[in-house]
């Protein structure tokens, strides 16, 4: 028996230290000992040091509280009186007869902004309405006063007479970054109020859409894929903090529906178009007085610039520097590249644009740009498009294209029935204005459809216009609306 078992023995203590002396040989330590006090044991966390994953988020408060704040705004544009001939009038027999159009009907959203009843919302959600409508999360509905409006960058203010309301708080949209988590909260389709999540997917976007209302457009969208559909435009965008960033506007859709992407635009901007209009009842913005252009490879190379030199520039190229702007008077000249505004890199005309947007008349900004590879700051004075400083809300009368404007008095207003004011044209002369058979007398209430009062919104209209308009107004004595198109102006500024 001793035979057998020692042998046994014997084997599996050869077969324990091979296998001990194996592992110290192919590991390349030094002991086989796990209880060494000189050595590790060579054991890693599976997330090799990364960081542990965060806990998800909860949209919870933010949604329950940005509900409070969203209202859901339905419009109505009546149907306007036109004078035309019977088409089957061959012989002009009859002469001119009236025609009623149709009423339409539109929908949006808005967000409340200050206790006492003010509310954003987009321009061309209340853009050729005679009633605006506002119903809250309540169900409670109101009706709803325009203060002002900016096609620019596609904005609008409106009024109700109210207290205490529940109203968002707007935050820094220069503090929003790429793939952070936020809400689009609105009435999309006639639907109650709806809470939608996404992610910032990119910033400075323009898409040419706002230059339908206006020549001076101004875009520089927050970019996500919170799901936005038609009913939408005009409500928040907001951060999981509950603060508004951005005033939902436009989805890139071939259909019309959402489509993966929507467009906002920034809460500062937003702020400022709010605030002046408030404050001035239209948006004193100052300008550069610069054209610029985002340069690729080849755009450079057109201009002679070196493709090397070209891709160590960062910035927008100026294109042209108008004659007397701030922009000229501070030195700035055709060729050069702003790299920076206030210290804040500019990477895009877009983002330059939303930038600059956010300063009035007679505001001094800091600009850096390169020229000829070296980098240079001046201080710029921003100006008025209407070459001035600050417009001016008192004037009274104007002359533009051989004719002239007048304000209408309050007297005149109640004589013609012409409620809320209007502008009066005195006379009319040989220019634009005659060609197109306006008379003396006529009294202009309306520019493209967007209603104005006097001759300091009229001049502001002619000025976002300036490659054709159509002015709507009335004769005393007679019935219904007339309307004159005029393909192109010569514009000028109040006098």
């Amino acid at each position: 028996m001793k035979k057998i078992i020692f042998p046994v023995i014997a084997t599996a203590a050869i077969t324990s230290i091979a296998t001990a002396l194996g592992t110290q040989y192919f590991s390349g330590s030094d002991s086989v000992f796990s209880g060494d006090k000189d050595r590790s044991v060579p054991v890693h966390y599976v997330s090799n040091g990364m960081a542990a994953a965060t806990q998800p988020v909860d949209f919870s408060p933010a949604a329950e509280e940005a509900v409070k704040s969203v209202v859901h705004i339905k419009t109505l544009s009546e149907g306007r009186t036109v004078r035309a001939r019977d088409p089957f009038d061959i012989f002009g027999m009859y002469g001119f007869r009236e025609y009623k159009m149709p009423d339409q009907v539109g929908s949006g959203s808005g967000v409340i902004i200050s206790e006492d009843g003010y509310i954003i919302t987009n321009n061309h959600v209340i853009a050729g309405a005679s009633k605006v409508q506002v119903t809250f999360n309540d169900r409670n509905t109101e009706i709803a006063q325009v203060i002002g409006t900016d096609p620019s960058t596609d904005l609008a203010v409106l009024k109700i007479d109210a207290k205490n309301l529940h109203y968002m708080e707007i935050g820094n949209s220069d503090e929003v970054k790429l793939g952070q988590w936020v809400l689009a909260v609105g009435y999309p389709l006639n639907l109650d109020a709806t809470v939608t999540a996404g992610i910032v997917s990119a910033k400075g976007r323009a898409l040419g859409i706002n230059q339908r209302q206006s020549t001076s457009a101004i875009e520089s969208f927050i970019q996500t894929d919170a799901a936005v559909n038609p009913g939408n435009s005009g409500g928040p965008l907001v951060n999981t903090a509950g603060l508004l960033i951005g005033i939902n506007s436009a989805i890139a859709s071939p259909t019309g529906s959402y489509a993966g992407y929507s467009y906002a635009i920034p809460s500062n901007i937003v702020e400022k178009v709010a605030r002046d209009i408030i404050k001035h009842g239209k948006v004193q913005r100052g300008y550069l007085g610069v054209a610029l252009a985002d340069l690729n490879d080849e755009g450079a190379e057109q201009l002679g610039i070196n493709k090397n030199d070209f891709r160590n520039i960062k910035g927008v190229y100026v294109n042209s520097v108008e004659p007397e702007s701030g922009a000229a008077e501070a030195g700035l000249k055709k060729g050069d590249f702003i790299t920076a505004i206030n210290g804040t890199t500019i990477e895009n005309v877009p983002q330059l644009q939303g930038v600059v947007a956010r300063y009035h008349p007679g505001d001094k900004i800091s600009v850096t740009y390169q020229r000829d590879g070296k980098s240079f700051t001046r201080q710029v004075e921003l100006k008025s498009n209407f070459g001035n400083k600050i417009l001016d809300d008192k004037q009274t009368r104007f002359e533009l294209a051989g004719a002239t404007f007048r304000n209408l008095t309050a007297e005149e207003q109640k004589k013609y029935n012409v409620e809320g004011g209007g502008v009066i044209v005195e006379k009319i002369g040989k220019g634009s204005f005659a060609s197109v058979n306006i008379r003396e007398g006529f009294i202009i209430v309306t520019v493209n459809d967007k209603r104005i009062r006097n001759v300091a919104e009229f001049n502001q209209q002619l000025q976002q216009s300036p490659d054709g308009i159509q002015l709507g107004g009335v004769y005393a004595g007679r019935n219904g609306m007339y309307y004159y198109g005029m393909n192109s102006i010569q514009t000028e500024s109040i006098k």
